[in-house]
């Protein structure tokens, strides 16, 4: 898989839609987490298309909340993304808000980790380090266990998530941890000069 857009127009595009610094902070975590995981998990040829599709994402979320994972395609598409992008970003929100199923590997790794990037995000600024760099998997499980902490990350996904992957909990928890410290640095070097 190769990504048809490369990753400066595709910051552009989300730029283009997204001018929340929350939802580009969004946007840039879930590329570095999805880098991560292509290389851990042997697609490090796919890097930059792994981290361009959870960049690209939530593509529609902001201007066209009623609408996200619909009009994401018509988007993309006038951007020049290829329909095997496309079907993975819209795979994210199976369930939710498409009936576009994840069935590669990278798609359901897109759809375990970004509901679960919100909930350590979240627990991470209730950190007095602000970082995931000092999170153990213990307290996220206290954090997820809390429906009422970071209510609108949907436990329920990021379960279906880990059975999708065949992984347990702990292993996601653990791994996305692992994900966000190693992007952790260079998405807020990012998010200084926007």
């Amino acid at each position: 898989m190769k990504s048809q857009i490369r990753r400066e127009a595709a910051f552009q595009l989300l730029r283009q839609y997204n001018q929340e610094p929350f939802h580009i902070l969004h946007a840039l975590t879930v590329e570095g987490i999805m880098r991560w995981y292509a290389r851990e998990l042997g697609y490090g040829e796919d890097e930059d298309y792994w981290g361009i599709v959870g960049l690209l994402h939530d593509i529609d979320f902001e201007q066209y909340p009623e609408l996200h994972c619909v009009k994401a395609p018509e988007l993309l598409r006038a951007a020049g993304a290829g329909e095997d992008m496309i079907h993975a970003i819209c795979s994210h929100g199976y369930g939710l808000c498409s009936d576009v199923e994840p069935v590669h590997e990278m798609e359901k790794v897109l759809f375990a980790s970004d509901e679960l990037t919100g909930l350590i995000g979240a627990a991470a600024r209730m950190r007095p380090s602000k970082s995931t760099k000092d999170m153990e998997v213990s307290s996220l499980k206290k954090k997820f266990k809390d429906k009422k902490f970071a209510a609108g990350c949907s436990r329920d996904v990021i379960r279906q998530g880990a059975e999708r992957l065949g992984w347990e909990l702990d292993e996601l928890f653990a791994r996305t941890i692992e994900a966000m410290r190693f992007c952790e640095d260079s998405v807020n070097d990012e998010m200084k000069i926007i």
